[in-house]
C-alpha cells in the first residue's frame, strides 16, 4: 500500500485552478523531486501532502498513523532557544495524525502518569540521537547560528518525529557548497521517503529516483532520473506544439467556413457547426505554458583589455584575515567564479576587486572604461515601497535599451511580469519574482563588467538555463559568487577558492575542475561500503598503523553494515504492510524500538569504519 495517494485533487483561488484533478502516489523509499516553474503551485501541493491545506475536491488516502515532516524554504520567524529545545518542539503529532498511533498504545495509557514520564524520556533520547547524528551542539542558541546551521537544526526538528515522508522545499537555498554536499550525503544515507523541491540540478541528479512535474495545474509523473526527464520532456513539448499547430490551423479553416455567405449557411452541416463550437471551447480552455524569460544585456563601450590586476593584496576585518597576499589578473571577457563557505568574505573580495574597498596592503590596478552592474544577494537594491516598474525605470514610463526607447511594461513582460504585476509593490513579490526583478534592473543598465552575488536562489531551472546561456555569450567580464555547482561548471572560465586563513587560490575552470586540481591534502575522497563517496578530514601528519585486532575489525565492518542495513530494510518493508498494525501492540512497539536501535548501531558502525579507515590510510 502506498504511504499516500491523491485522486482527482483540485484547488483554486479564483481564476484557473492551481491544482486541477491531480493524482499521485508516494511509495515508501521514494526520493521524489517535484519540478515546476515559479508560481506553478509546488508549495501548495506540499501543503496538501503535509495536511495543512484541504483541497476543494478530490480524495487523499493516507496510511494509518502517517507522519509527515516539512522543512520550509525560509527559516520561520521567532524561533529561539537551545538547538535541543527547537528540535524537541517538532516531536508533536502532525495534522491529521492520531497521537495514540505514534507508539501503538491504548488511549487509556496515554493519560497515565508513568506513560508521561516514559514518553518524555523517549523524546529526549530521540532528540539527542538526531542531534548527535547531525553533528549539532544541543546547547547552541538557535538565533546565533548561521543560515546553514539553522536549516540543519530545522531538518533535525523534522527528523526527530521519525517521519514516514520528509518534505523539503528548496533545502539548498542560502547554503554554501560544504553544507550542500553534507546534506546530499546525509539524505543519501537517510534511506527514508523524500519529496523535495530544488533548483540545484547537481543536488537533483544525485538524490532523485523519480521526477514529477507540476505544470498548468496538472501533474505528470515521469518516473525517471533528471537527464532522462529532460530528453523525454523535449520530445513531448515538440509533439504537443505540432498537435496544437494542426488544431489551430483546422480551427481557422472552420471559422472561415462558418462566416461564408447566406447560401453556405442554408446548406451548412449542423454536425459540423456543433464540432466547431466544441473546438472553440477546447481552444478557450487550453492552458498555455508559462513563457520563458527573454534576457538581453545592454551593450556598453568595451572596457580596456586589462580589467583587474592585483598583487600582494591583503585585507583584514577586526583583526580577522579575509585576504592574505592575494594575486590575480583578470582580462576582458574572463568569467571568474568565487567559491567559499558562508561568511568567509566572498562579497568583500568582490568589492575590493572593483575598487569599492581599498586593500590594507598590496597593489590593485583597475582597467579603463569599466561600467559595472551589480546583483546583490541581499536584494538591498530593491525599494520595497515602490512598484516593480518604478524599481526599474525610476518613475518613468520608458527606459533606453541599446539606444532605443522601450516601454517599461513591455520590458518587464520579458521577465514574466504581467502589466498588473508590474504595478504591484515589491513587498508582495515572491523570492523568485524578486530575483527576476533584480535581473531586469541589472540588465537595463549598460555594462561591460557584471558582478553576480548569488543570483540563482529562488530561480526555476528553465530561467537558470537561460541565464547561463546569456552569461556564456556575454562579451564583457563576469564575477560570479555561487553555491550552484552546475551553474559554475557551465559558466566560469576560472575559479577563486577560499582555502582558509585568508588564503585564496585560483584554479582554471569551474567547480568540477577545482575538485580535480585542488591540493590532495585539502580534502580527500574515499568510498564507503556500498559505493557512495563522502568527505573525510585531512589525515594526521604521523598516522599510526592498525593493530592486528583493528585490522580484523575493519575487514569485518562492511559485512556487519550490510547485515544491519538488510535488517533495517526488512523492518521497513514489514511496517509498510497494513496487516502489520493489526498484530499485537507489544510486537509493534518492539519493532519500532528495534528500528531505532538499528539506526544507532549503523551510525556507530559507520563512525568506527571511518575512524579505522583514517588510521589505515
Amino acid at each position: 500500500m502506498a504511504l499516500l495517494s491523491m485522486r482527482d485533487v483540485s484547488i483554486g483561488y479564483g481564476g484557473p485552478p492551481v491544482l486541477e484533478n491531480l493524482s499521485l502516489q508516494i511509495e515508501r523509499g521514494d526520493r521524489v523531486c517535484l519540478l515546476g516553474r515559479n508560481g506553478a503551485g509546488k508549495s501548495t501541493l506540499m501543503r496538501v501532502i503535509q495536511g495543512t491545506l484541504v483541497p476543494d475536491r478530490g480524495e487523499i488516502i493516507r496510511q494509518a498513523g502517517l507522519r509527515v515532516a516539512y522543512l520550509p524554504q525560509e527559516v520561520p520567524q521567532g524561533l529561539e532557544g537551545r538547538a535541543f529545545d527547537v528540535v524537541a518542539g517538532g516531536v508533536t503529532p502532525g495534522p491529521g495524525e492520531d497521537p495514540a498511533t505514534r507508539e501503538a498504545v491504548s488511549e487509556e495509557s496515554l493519560s497515565s502518569p508513568p506513560f508521561h514520564a516514559e514518553e518524555e524520556w523517549r523524546v529526549q533520547q530521540q532528540v539527542a540521537q538526531v542531534l548527535s547524528r547531525m553533528h549539532l551542539d544541543p546547547e547552541a542558541p538557535f538565533e546565533a547560528l548561521s543560515a546553514g546551521l539553522k536549516r540543519r537544526v530545522l531538518l533535525a526538528r523534522g527528523l526527530a518525529r521519525d517521519p514516514d515522508i520528509l518534505l523539503l522545499d528548496e533545502p539548498t537555498n542560502h547554503l554554501d557548497i560544504d553544507a550542500i554536499t553534507w546534506l546530499e550525503d546525509f539524505l543519501l544515507r537517510y534511506g527514508g521517503t523524500l519529496l523535495f523541491v530544488t533548483h540545484d540540478r547537481m543536488f537533483l541528479r544525485k538524490l532523485a529516483t523519480r521526477i514529477i512535474e507540476l505544470e498548468r495545474g496538472s501533474l505528470v509523473d515521469w518516473s525517471c532520473d533528471y537527464d532522462t526527464f529532460l530528453q523525454r520532456k523535449e520530445e513531448v513539448l515538440n509533439a504537443e506544439a505540432g498537435q496544437w499547430n494542426r488544431f489551430d490551423k483546422k480551427l481557422a479553416q472552420e471559422e472561415i467556413w462558418i462566416r461564408q455567405g447566406i447560401k453556405a449557411r442554408r446548406t451548412r452541416n449542423e454536425g459540423r457547426v456543433r464540432a466547431l463550437e466544441n473546438m472553440r471551447e477546447i481552444r478557450r480552455e487550453r492552458r498555455e505554458r508559462t513563457g520563458n524569460v527573454r534576457m538581453v544585456v545592454q551593450d556598453a563601450e568595451r572596457s580596456g583589455k586589462l580589467v583587474v590586476d592585483a598583487e600582494g593584496v591583503s585585507f583584514s576585518y577586526r583583526d580577522h584575515p579575509i585576504l592574505r597576499d592575494f594575486a590575480t589578473t583578470v582580462m576582458r571577457g574572463d568569467k571568474v567564479g568565487i567559491i567559499g563557505p558562508n561568511g568567509v568574505g566572498k562579497t568583500t573580495l568582490l568589492r575590493i576587486l572593483v575598487g569599492e574597498i581599498p586593500p590594507d596592503a598590496g597593489r590593485l590596478r583597475l582597467g579603463s572604461r569599466l561600467e559595472v552592474a551589480y546583483f546583490d544577494q541581499l536584494r538591498a537594491q530593491l525599494d520595497e515601497s515602490k512598484s516593480v516598474q518604478d524599481n526599474v525605470a525610476d518613475g518613468n514610463d520608458t527606459i533606453i535599451f541599446n539606444g532605443s526607447s522601450r516601454h517599461v511594461i513591455g520590458y518587464l513582460q520579458d521577465f514574466l511580469f504581467s502589466p498588473e504585476r508590474s504595478r504591484s509593490p515589491v513587498s508582495v513579490l515572491s523570492g523568485g519574482e524578486r530575483n527576476r526583478l533584480l535581473l531586469a534592473r541589472l540588465f537595463a543598465k549598460p555594462s561591460n563588467v557584471l558582478i553576480l552575488d548569488e543570483p540563482t536562489n529562488d530561480l526555476d531551472a528553465e530561467t537558470l538555463e537561460l541565464l547561463e546561456e546569456l552569461l556564456m555569450d556575454y562579451p564583457g567580464t563576469l564575477f560570479l559568487v555561487s553555491h550552484d555547482r552546475a551553474f559554475l561548471n557551465n559558466v566560469v572560465t576560472s575559479t577563486l577558492v577560499f582555502e582558509g586563513e585568508g588564503r585564496v587560490v585560483e584554479y582554471v575552470g569551474g567547480y568540477d575542475d577545482w575538485l580535480m586540481q585542488r591540493r590532495p591534502d585539502a580534502v580527500e575522497k574515499k568510498t564507503r561500503p556500498g559505493g557512495k563517496q563522502e568527505q573525510q578530514r585531512t589525515r594526521p601528519e604521523r598516522p599510526r598503523k592498525l593493530t592486528f585486532k583493528e585490522q580484523r575489525e575493519l575487514e569485518a565492518l562492511p559485512q556487519q553494515i550490510e547485515s544491519l542495513e538488510a535488517e533495517q530494510q526488512g523492518l521497513y518493508d514489514a511496517m509498510a504492510d497494513p496487516e502489520f498494525y493489526k498484530g499485537e501492540a507489544h510486537a509493534i512497539v518492539e519493532a519500532k524500538a528495534r528500528l531505532e536501535a538499528l539506526g544507532q548501531e549503523l551510525k556507530e558502525a559507520y563512525q568506527r569504519w571511518e575512524a579505522l579507515e583514517a588510521i589505515n590510510g
